[in-house]
């Protein structure tokens, strides 16, 4: 009889409350992650020096170490430094920056990594991917996903709140993400993973159709879910399909043509998504992720973000070329310049700007 399931890719503790860390040591050894103490902590040289200070005292053993913020020579340097040092884990402590040094290095060294998130900024806190900068860009790297993850919504209230906020675009563009990937299934045959495209999908309507704010513990929490959700979705999928469309490519675009004034990514993908929901017809659609943007604060036109109409229709023109074989509704429609400003024209007016 063949065996009708599958393993599925996943942290073995999701800990998502006010004042979870307090309580990290005790997780740690009670899923039997680390019963010895025995850690390699990544910190960065800023807000991770306070939380070592509090952490310290209860992780006796652990080594800390300082990441200069997420680039591949930093995280090389880490895996050199704790390579020999018989670990049982490496936490990482800090926004995505440290998580994915953290999760590229531990994978240099064979070491299961705990990321233990200060911010919500985007979905890569549990995926098995560190985006890292390198001698010619940015680069995407495979790395295993993270055995535990520890959110404590008391140190996410500290972060600044434009980090939440760019959570928010990147959850909500989950959903003309895998619009983007059913195009491509019926268009050009690609595989789509069922389950993969459900738990991202249902990530992203979490967040988008939630009543509450930034404010409100549980709206943190399903936002919070909803970037663990989307991380575990790419893990079962084997890529970034669920999460990345036409409204990455056209964040990544805006990144390679401008990238001293690039915003945040949330907030580029939050406005690329609204726009390319707009692209495939769905005006309804696209005025409903306009509006939530704006409920929570967040930018819906370039402008907003510092942008000419210009810059950005130019972007959208590029975005196909920064993920070359990916097909999502900019390769289906192959708009010209021209085209792409008119369209931009048309969005502004549907959602009021």
């Amino acid at each position: 009889m063949p065996v009708l399931t599958r393993l599925i890719p996943s942290p073995v503790v999701v800990d998502i409350r006010a004042g979870a860390l307090d309580d990290l040591a005790a997780v740690l050894a009670d899923q039997r992650i680390s019963s010895s103490g025995r850690l390699a902590v990544a910190v960065s040289g800023g807000s991770g020096q306070v939380l070592r200070e509090r952490l310290a005292p209860a992780l006796p053993a652990a080594d800390w170490f300082e990441v200069a913020g997420g680039t591949i020579d930093g995280a090389v340097r880490l895996a050199d430094a704790m390579r020999g040092k018989r670990y049982d884990a490496v936490v990482a402590l800090g926004g995505g920056k440290i998580i994915d040094a953290a999760k590229y290095a531990a994978a240099r060294v064979g070491l299961p990594v705990v990321a233990v998130a200060t911010n919500l900024a985007h979905d890569g806190l549990c995926s098995p991917v560190s985006t890292l900068d390198n001698d010619n860009g940015r680069g995407s790297y495979g790395v295993p996903s993270p055995i535990a993850m520890v959110i404590d919504l008391d140190v996410i209230r500290e972060a600044p709140v434009r980090f939440v906020r760019s959570g928010i675009g990147d959850a909500i563009s989950n959903i003309s993400c895998i619009a983007d990937w059913e195009l491509s299934h019926r268009e050009t045959g690609e595989p789509i993973d069922g389950l993969a495209a459900a738990m991202a999908r249902t990530a992203g309507e979490s967040v988008l159709r939630h009543p509450s704010g930034i404010g409100d513990d549980e709206f943190l929490t399903v936002l919070a879910e909803a970037l663990v959700l989307t991380g575990i979705a790419m893990s079962i999928s084997g890529d970034s399909r669920p999460a990345s469309g036409a409204c990455h490519e056209i964040s990544h675009a805006l990144d390679l043509l401008h990238p001293r004034r690039a915003a945040a990514h949330g907030e580029q993908v939050g406005i690329g998504a609204a726009f390319a929901m707009f692209l495939r017809g769905a005006e309804e659609q696209a005025g409903l992720f306009a509006q939530t943007l704006r409920n929570h604060g967040l930018p819906v036109t370039p402008g907003e973000i510092g942008f000419t109409e210009d810059e950005f229709v130019k972007a959208v023109a590029y975005a196909p070329q920064t993920r070359p074989g990916r097909y999502t509704i900019l390769e289906h429609l192959e708009l010209s310049t021209d085209e792409i400003r008119d369209a931009y024209a048309d969005y502004a007016k549907t959602i009021g700007s």
